[in-house]
């Protein structure tokens, strides 16, 4: 997909997308009841488009959910992974500029940790095309909580070390974004956790996009850093991490 941070930035996921399978968090089941609640119809039996599905993490709890799914991912690298992982859930290499699919096919299209590497001027109106007159677009973000704690210190020590740090700011900007665009839109924001090794931890921030690009020795030493951190606080290895989970749906008018 476009980049709204640079071409360099969404391409570098095909490179570390076996450490995103293995560490990026997934999803709780309250996110689904929510979209369920917004929309107004179950997911079982929906006909849903997850663009952006990367190694297919949405995908797969979507498709468990009972919707009848097809993933849209553009990267290569990403893709494989997502074959490796779900060779039995349909595949489509495009982005959301262009979506190889007829006018009013689909009852939801949804953009899990993807929506603001698209340029919305290209991406809503498409989605809108697909969609069916009572149809939904579906964003959402997991959002490390970084207002306290190891977190912040985190994100202070990556805006020092990354050039290309870019924070959360399409999370905040999605209604009016989808609202300037004709939509309608509806959110909810849910809390949760996860406990994980600090391995897992160091593989998820390899994973982001900013981490990703730097240069190999550069890269080794940030994450050399990291982990002596996090090991301060969590002596016992285990790092609690904590989300925010923004959901914003889009309804046509």
């Amino acid at each position: 997909m476009t980049s709204l941070h640079g071409s360099d930035l969404s391409s570098s996921f095909g490179a570390v997308a076996a450490d995103y399978q293995a560490a990026r968090p997934s999803y709780p089941q309250a996110l689904f009841d929510a979209i369920e609640e917004l929309t107004g119809r179950p997911l079982k039996g929906a006909r849903v488009l997850d663009v952006g599905a990367g190694t297919g993490i949405s995908t797969r709890l979507l498709r468990d959910r009972g919707a009848d799914v097809v993933a849209v991912e553009p990267t290569p690298g990403m893709a494989a992974q997502f074959r490796a992982n779900s060779p039995d859930i349909p595949l489509v290499s495009a982005d959301g500029h262009a979506l190889p699919f007829p006018d009013g096919s689909a009852d939801l299209v949804s953009y899990a940790q993807a929506f603001h590497w698209t340029t919305p001027e290209q991406s809503v109106p498409e989605a809108r095309r697909v969609l069916r007159p009572d149809g939904a677009l579906a964003l959402w973000w997991n959002i490390k909580d970084r207002s306290r704690g190891w977190p912040l210190e985190q994100r202070q020590r990556m805006i020092a070390a990354c050039p290309q740090y870019h924070g959360d700011s399409a999370t905040y900007t999605a209604v009016p974004t989808l609202e300037r665009l004709g939509m309608r839109t509806g959110q909810a924001l849910l809390h949760w956790s996860r406990s994980i090794s600090v391995d897992t931890a160091l593989a998820d921030l390899l994973s982001r996009s900013y981490v990703a690009v730097l240069d190999p020795a550069r890269r080794a030493d940030l994450l050399a850093a990291e982990r002596e951190a996090l090991l301060a606080v969590f002596p016992d290895g285990v790092v609690v991490d904590d989300f925010n989970l923004h959901l914003t749906v889009g309804f046509n008018r």
